[in-house]
């Protein structure tokens, strides 16, 4: 039997009961999912000629009509408003990667310092397929058959526009929050980031030179005298090498909002644009010539104004 959708002239049309306080779509027309790993896991799905079937989920979802969802590693449990009182329940299982697979995984971002400290600040990097590539393992699902579903509704179509909502509801998740992703593939944030520390720190401990007895040999520095130190001897052998980091203060996105931060405007943009006005001036005040430095006591000035 069909799904009703597709063979409406045996079935007649129903419309889906209106919900108040269901998770609601943020998109209000067009594609669902505003970051690339969001738009990719939609691609992803429509790539299983599943379009038609989608698109009347996309409607559920913008209508708020799914209730709740919980996501644990390789596992979506849901609840969706139809036609009937009763709402419908969803599962959705994809198959998580075993330990070796997440190893390997972890190995690749952990050897590439850009991926290692983009997801350490809690940023999803741009290019990360790359590290499960190299691992000769996909982050989203390859073809339909690595998704498992269920809806509680009588549609045998696969998959119903319930399961299509809660596709496109996970979408906007991925948005806030991508380490939902890597959650539904079997490793929480804290799991990643946790292994990832541990590599970085046993990686930099191996590139230490050790003697045959076991003693790390130290480089031995040129000895320090007080009585000229701060007359600036020695100097034209002083250099320095600025470079931007590759997360853009990592440390305050780490951290996330304080509790104190009562203001509208958005601390981490904030705080962002502050660390990058004092490197900059730093910048200005190893390098600058007599202009620059002006410049730099001009925007101090202005500062201590307001």
């Amino acid at each position: 039997m069909g799904h009703r959708d597709d063979f409406w002239g045996f079935y007649p049309p129903s419309k889906p009961i209106k919900v108040e306080g269901g998770i609601k779509a943020k998109s209000k027309r067009g594609a669902i999912g505003d970051t690339w790993w969001s738009k990719r896991w939609v691609k992803v799905l429509e790539s299983f000629g599943w379009t038609n079937r989608l698109e009347r989920g996309r409607r559920y979802a913008r209508g708020g009509q799914v209730l709740d969802f919980k996501l644990s590693p390789g596992k979506v449990t849901a609840r969706v408003q139809g036609s009937v009182a009763e709402p419908y329940r969803v599962i959705i299982e994809i198959k998580p990667l075993i330990d070796k697979e997440w190893n390997d995984v972890l190995e690749e971002m952990s050897g590439k310092a850009i991926f290692a400290a983009k997801l350490l600040a809690g940023e999803m990097p741009q290019n990360i397929e790359e590290a499960f590539e190299a691992a000769s393992i996909s982050l989203f699902p390859e073809s339909s058959k690595d998704i498992k579903t269920d809806c509680s509704c009588p549609d045998s179509a696969n998959p119903c526009k319930h399961i299509a909502a809660v596709y496109y509801i996970l979408a906007e998740e991925f948005d806030r929050d991508p380490f939902m992703l890597f959650k539904l593939r079997g490793r929480t944030k804290e799991d990643i980031t946790a292994s990832l520390r541990k590599m970085r720190t046993a990686d930099s401990a191996s590139r230490l030179e050790v003697q045959p007895s076991g003693e790390i040999l130290e480089k031995k520095e040129a000895p320090v005298s007080v009585d000229n130190f701060w007359a600036g001897e020695g100097l034209e052998s002083f250099s320095v090498n600025i470079s931007p980091p590759g997360v853009s203060a990592a440390i305050i996105k780490r951290l996330g909002t304080p509790e104190f931060w009562d203001s509208k405007d958005d601390f981490g943009r904030m705080m962002s644009k502050l660390y990058g006005d004092i490197s900059q001036r730093a910048i200005d005040t190893a390098y600058g010539e007599k202009t620059g430095r002006k410049k730099s006591e001009k925007i101090k000035d202005n500062d201590y104004n307001h």
